[in-house]
């Protein structure tokens, strides 16, 4: 890793410098969260609508950071003593010059790559056919942003064979500036879509835009059977870029001219500088046939021998775009980002650790690391001080390196030689109550590990895609003022979604509280880790004292709650304990009218062990358009009952009222807080696109074939009229599966169709009619998510997707993935 020093990087940008001391900078933070070389790193103080750098900058002070790129400098500044600031006047244009400086230093041969699909699975396909021969630097994950290429380049260095990165965008103007910090050498634009389509006038728009990223490369590598991008990119010879084309045509420079699809892999064969070549890949689906052809390409360009090629790809792995979040065996959970290993991804892997806090301890299992680029005590050494700074408890290491290097990790540890050891020394049995995460060279097979941790469940699966909530978090959030506080949710285990998992990413987002429907979900909270306030809606009193010793905060509704809870805290709590009252202004389930107001006040006056913080009530229905007079008389009235309250206290009372739909369609009433709950799974009132957060998906497990005129399942309602092929799904009522959806009243999605459900379901699983399509046994099944929404089983079930949620059984496993 390079370093420079902080009046370099004053010169670089062009800031003002107000220097404390000397040091060395090798990287860049932008999250405060996210600390792990305070002292070697610098802080850019990025602003954004909802959040803003620098209010924590005393916080990075504090945890050892010394250098920070800003806008303006803190009030108290002469506090910071030991600190340099870099003044400027946008930190997100000084970040971006930063790093186009960097690059332009570097004389290393760069591939860049866009398009609307494949972009991260041809990134680490080739970095598969290079490693370990050639020191390759790329993008972690997908980090293909404004903020993630800056980042990710940032890291390049002298000593790399190659760079390669992956640029993407959402709007106009975007590439021009990626471009510049990437700097390509070689390009690779794998197709074109309509993702991302909604800023861009046309398809022909979005080429041209995409295609700035190739201004400056020596060859575009692309495939000349999509039309419309030939014709924009065959012009760009005229600029003396050399193009290497791929295709069905005989003029393409790989030219396609078989494909065959066995049972596990794809047999591809080509004619290149008149010699007949081939290759077999491990997929069969057309995106893998795609992505492999760009990556067989790549390699004959960079000349490499088509047996050296053939050899790389028949081994090409499965890219995980996303890290998976399991239950496992003796209340343990298990992080799976088994499928590699290196540098980067193990810094993010770390970062999802550190968030996870219900369990006692936090284990990290890991292999050896390759191609790093480092010499193997400087990696490992590396790898030991981001594994302190994360506080992990406890590390199992596989492989002969980190076993070699293991005492520079200073804490519980243990090595074998692999994996294979570590399975025979029933060690793996031994973990109890902590969060495991898996991260291993594919080679070192660490699946065999995940499949022994994991607790075993049926077929049926409820993903929970956890990027989908933070992006749905962020929709929101964009609809409300910087200050607005955000309340999230996770009554009924957070919408059937789970609790502690949703709760531990809400936290890590900074959302102002959690709200959960009783006591003993808080303190389930409370034990796993969450610090935040957490809000009880059904506070009872026999539980009053538990809930002030973990500081769970009640919602009152009635007086005699009030009178009780003062009387515990009176007994129990140091000082005033916060409460929430809530107001009934039309709801009429809870709360206190207000001709109980005169009431509640004196009360109040004499709870002098309690304190309001908060004033709420409930809206009927914020999401039926027909009832917005109801709707605004609601908010009427809790504006006048909640300001008769406020004038009677001396200290400030924060409000709320809206809900997620309130959000969307009242957002000029959102007071100090707002309450988001079924908004941040995915239901929109106002049909916006937000993120599917959850996916029940199953398997089919029998097919049978029956004659005509025969029935199927319980009552014999299931009555075919036609030699018919019939699916069996290990889905069922138990398992939230109504039975309302029987008999063609719903169905599911099966291999890009609809499919009828046939015949009553029954409590464990039920039938659907497959006559006709293509099936296996195995084939997954979704019941709802991407393709079908929700939304569409709720209305087949007459209900509303809450119910649908919620009615989830608990023996239905969860997982949860996250990019």
């Amino acid at each position: 890793m390079i370093s420079y020093n902080i009046q370099d990087i004053a010169n670089i940008v062009s800031g003002e410098l107000v220097k404390a001391s000397g040091g060395k900078i090798s990287y860049l933070l932008i999250d405060s969260r996210k600390i792990l070389y305070p002292r070697e790193s610098l802080f850019i103080a990025l602003r954004g609508t909802r959040n803003d750098g620098h209010l924590f900058i005393d916080d990075l002070y504090n945890a050892g950071v010394r250098n920070f790129l800003i806008e303006e400098y803190p009030q108290n500044k002469e506090a910071y003593s030991r600190a340099n600031f870099v003044k400027v006047n946008n930190t997100f244009q000084a970040m971006q010059h930063l790093v186009m400086w960097h690059r332009s230093s570097m004389n290393v041969p760069v591939l860049g790559i866009t398009g609307s699909n494949g972009k991260t699975i041809i990134k680490e396909w080739i970095y598969q056919c290079l490693s370990p021969e050639k020191y390759v630097i790329r993008n972690p994950k997908s980090f293909n942003s404004q903020v993630g290429v800056p980042l990710s380049v940032w890291h390049l260095t002298p000593e790399a064979d190659l760079g390669i990165f992956e640029a993407g965008i959402s709007q106009p103007g975007e590439m021009e500036v990626l471009e510049q910090i990437i700097q390509p050498t070689i390009g690779i634009f794998t197709n074109i879509g309509d993702a991302h389509q909604e800023n861009f006038t046309s398809l022909e728009q979005k080429i041209d835009e995409k295609l700035q990223l190739f201004s400056k490369v020596k060859t575009l590598i692309y495939c000349s059977d999509q039309e419309l991008a030939h014709s924009k990119i065959e012009p760009l010879q005229k600029n003396g870029i050399r193009l290497f084309s791929w295709g069905a045509s005989f003029k393409a420079n790989l030219q396609i001219r078989q494909i065959v699809h066995q049972q596990n892999q794809t047999v591809i064969t080509g004619s290149y500088l008149n010699e007949i070549l081939s290759i077999t890949i491990p997929f069969t689906d057309k995106a893998s046939v795609e992505n492999a052809i760009h990556t067989w390409s790549f390699m004959l360009l960079m000349g490499y021998a088509n047996d050296f090629i053939s050899l790389k790809l028949s081994k090409l792995e499965n890219v995980a775009m996303r890290l998976e979040l399991k239950e496992g065996s003796n209340q343990c959970t298990i992080i799976n980002d088994s499928y590699n290993s290196d540098l980067e991804s193990l810094h993010i892997a770390l970062d999802f650790l550190s968030y996870q806090n219900q369990h006692k301890q936090k284990v990290l299992i890991l292999s050896d690391i390759a191609q790093s680029g480092y010499p193997k005590n400087e990696l490992y050494q590396l790898v030991a001080n981001v594994v302190r700074q994360k506080q992990i408890d406890r590390l199992i290491g596989i492989g002969k390196d980190i076993s070699e290097f293991g005492y520079l990790f200073e804490l519980r540890k243990d090595f074998f030689a692999s994996t294979s050891q570590f399975l025979e020394s029933n060690e793996w049995q031994k973990l109890h109550d902590c969060t495991i995460l898996l991260k291993g060279a594919r080679v070192f097979a660490f699946e065999q590990i995940g499949q022994l941790l994991q607790k075993q469940n049926h077929r049926t699966i409820f993903e929970i895609d956890l990027n989908a909530i933070e992006y749905n978090l962020n929709y929101f959030k964009k609809r409300l003022r910087p200050a607005t506080g955000i309340i999230a949710m996770l009554k009924a285990s957070g919408y059937g979604s789970g609790t502690h998992e949703i709760a531990n990413l809400c936290q890590y987002q900074r959302v102002a509280a959690i709200a959960v429907a009783f006591p003993d979900e808080g303190i389930e909270l409370r034990q796993h880790g969450i610090r935040i306030p957490i809000w009880v809606m059904n506070p009872e009193e026999e539980s009053f004292a538990g809930m002030i010793e973990n500081q769970l905060e009640p919602q009152i509704y009635n007086l005699r709650s009030l009178i009780e809870f003062n009387k515990m805290a009176g007994q129990s709590a140091a000082k005033p304990f916060p409460i929430h009252i809530k107001l009934d202004t039309g709801m009429h389930r809870s709360g206190f009218l207000k001709e109980d107001l005169g009431e509640l006040l004196e009360v109040l006056k004499q709870s002098e062990h309690v304190k309001v913080a908060t004033l709420f009530s409930h809206l009927a229905s914020a999401d039926e358009p027909q009832q917005d007079d109801f709707t605004i008389g609601q908010i009427t009235l809790f504006e006048e009952m909640s300001g008769i309250i406020m004038k009677q206290f001396p200290y400030p009372i924060k409000r709320h009222i809206l809900n997620s739909a309130g959000i969307e369609r009242f957002p000029e009433h959102q007071f100090d807080m707002v309450r988001l709950g079924i908004g941040m799974y995915g239901i929109s009132s106002i049909n916006a696109q937000l993120a599917q957060a959850g996916t029940l998906t199953s398997s089919i497990i029998q097919l049978k074939k029956i004659g005509k005129d025969q029935t199927v399942g319980y009552s014999r309602r299931g009555k075919v009229t036609m030699d018919s092929v019939i699916a069996t799904v290990p889905v069922g009522y138990a398992d939230g599966l109504r039975r309302i959806l029987s008999n063609g009243v719903g169905k599911v999605w099966l291999n890009g169709h609809l499919v009828p459900i046939i015949g009553n379901v029954c409590m464990d699983m039920c039938m659907i009619n497959v006559t006709g399509l293509e099936v296996n046994e195995g084939d997954r099944v979704e019941i709802f998510g991407k393709n079908l929404p929700v939304t569409q089983l709720a209305s087949w079930m007459q209900t509303i997707p809450y119910e649908v949620l919620t009615g989830i059984s608990s023996r239905v496993k969860r997982t949860y993935h996250m990019e």
